[in-house]
């Protein structure tokens, strides 16, 4: 037997999918436990009213996807005749400003309640019970809250205040957001009580019936069909070539994982390892990828099938010429060869809760990097599209890395420089994560403090460089494990890792 390794965005969820490990769970009834813990723990970044996806691979070899994201809503609708509530509420970040879009309207078909029960329910090995109990003693005794996730509900104060829900949860004006403050949720810890008789009451009992009347009266376009009607989907994972290892990630229908494929595809082509990290090879060869990557994507293309046979050639020589948001992640390996990476999400919230249920609602709706082709043009019950990309490296037949990311448009590019800090330059884990990033966010390269001015001196031969005076939230937060051995939880967003022998 080995040791565990647990990387999460929050000590007190690496807590709970420890305690799964310690009374004889493996690493899927881990995982379902960080989940609903980190509904508690994580509340502007996670909610069972959101969605998201869960690699697994087990001891035996088996991989599959598990795709619990939302749903588009609406059946049963007429909605032509509707005007659903939906409206933007603008987020004063330390940068800038952004708009958000919340309201009722923005309301997708969730997913991750069903999602972690599906998972575990295949997977696990523990009684549901207890797999809930740690989330159920976070949300009636109360956690306090911390500096990082202080940081993330004052920054979205708007829109968790938005409903009198809200305010009874974190104060009228946000006092209940602040770092120290003792936070509780009762009714989160009822309803999860419940859960342990009725798993599937969110979707088809009296609590479904609820949500589907507060939608009906407030011109929301979530229906009880659309609950009632959700799946998960088991999917085969996408898997990519970089150097001599397979990485597995999320497939269609997200375009976060083909975006990673397609750009491993270029970086295969190009050397830079023993030019050294943060070189002007490395930079400007990182730099030139993440550019093409989002030209690509910018035309429509969500992966390496819609390309033509000539696009990695032609790109590739581009890179060789001058080579002269709340989002929260899991990576778990237990002691006997299991693996799960999970990523959830609730994007930043709708502002309104199910009803006597303390639980957020998402807005998926209301994400425009979700939605390019435009608000409200997919048709309901279509699965949503998500950057969400939870990842595994393969060397031989080694799990070597078990990692994802939150961070919206940042996922991608956090996540491949993180497994390129280990596979091109041989860095441990933890140095892997910590180290800085850059970001092209479509008119300039976002650059971390602490490249060598070599390199930095590249990166301005290409685009416009903004340094930043610190690491930031902004780049992501990357949990990566690797089996057996050690892990890394993000600084940026106060992750921890835990190892259990």
């Amino acid at each position: 037997m080995g040791k565990a390794v647990i990387a999460t965005g929050h000590p007190l969820v690496s807590r709970a999918a420890a305690l799964m490990i310690e009374a004889g769970g493996n690493a899927f009834d881990a995982a379902a436990a960080a989940g609903f813990a980190g509904a508690v723990a994580e509340p502007a970044l996670t909610s069972l009213a959101g969605g998201g996806f869960l690699l697994a691979r087990t001891v035996g070899g088996r991989q599959v996807l598990f795709d619990f994201f939302t749903d588009t809503p609406g059946r049963g609708l007429a909605r032509e005749s509707l005007e659903p509530h939906f409206f933007p509420v603008t987020i004063r970040f330390p940068g800038a400003d952004q708009e958000f879009n919340v309201g009722l309207g923005s309301v997708a078909v969730p997913g991750n309640l069903k999602g972690f029960v599906h998972f575990q329910r295949r997977l696990g090995r523990l009684p549901l019970a207890a797999v809930l109990e740690p989330a159920i003693d976070y949300a009636r005794n109360g956690i306090e809250i911390n500096a990082h996730q202080s940081c993330f509900l004052s920054m979205l104060r708007p829109i968790m205040t938005l409903s009198q829900e809200g305010r009874d949860l974190f104060g009228d004006h946000g006092e209940r957001c602040r770092n120290g403050h003792v936070f509780r949720n009762p009714r989160f810890a009822e309803f999860l009580e419940g859960l342990k008789k009725e798993p599937e009451g969110f979707y088809a009992g009296e609590t479904a019936r609820r949500l589907a009347d507060m939608m009906g009266r407030g011109n929301g376009l979530l229906t009880l069909v659309d609950l009632e009607s959700y799946r998960v989907m088991e999917r085969r994972p996408l898997e990519a070539s970089y150097r001599d290892r397979c990485i597995f990630t999320n497939p269609c229908p997200s375009f976060g994982g083909p975006l990673i494929a397609m750009a491993f595809g270029l970086l295969d082509t190009v050397r830079f390892g023993d030019a050294g990290w943060g070189s002007p090879g490395h930079l400007a060869a990182w730099a030139k990828t993440m550019m093409l990557v989002d030209d690509v994507r910018q035309a429509g293309a969500c992966g390496p099938e819609d390309l033509d046979d000539g696009w990695l050639s032609r790109s590739a020589c581009k890179i060789q010429r001058l080579f002269s948001r709340g989002t929260t992640h899991v990576s778990i390996a237990d002691r006997e060869g299991n693996v799960a990476s999970m990523t959830t999400s609730n994007g930043e919230g709708s502002g309104h809760f199910v009803p006597g249920t303390g639980i957020m609602l998402n807005n998926m709706m209301g994400e425009d990097d979700l939605h390019p082709e435009g608000f409200f043009s997919a048709r309901p019950g279509q699965r949503v599209s998500s950057m969400m990309s939870p990842s595994l490296v393969m060397h031989g037949d080694k799990v070597e890395l078990v990692f994802g990311s939150g961070g919206s448009k940042r996922i991608r590019t956090a996540m491949i420089q993180v497994a390129m800090n280990v596979i091109d330059f041989g860095m441990s884990v933890k140095d892997a994560v910590e180290s800085p990033r850059i970001h092209w966010d479509g008119q300039a390269l976002q650059v971390e403090p602490g490249f060598p001015e070599k390199g930095l001196n590249s990166l301005g031969l290409i685009a416009p460089v903004n340094q930043w005076a610190s690491i930031d939230v902004y780049f992501g937060g990357v949990q990566a494990v690797a089996p057996g051995k050690t892990g890394a939880g993000d600084p940026r967003r106060g992750g921890c890792c835990l190892v259990i022998d």
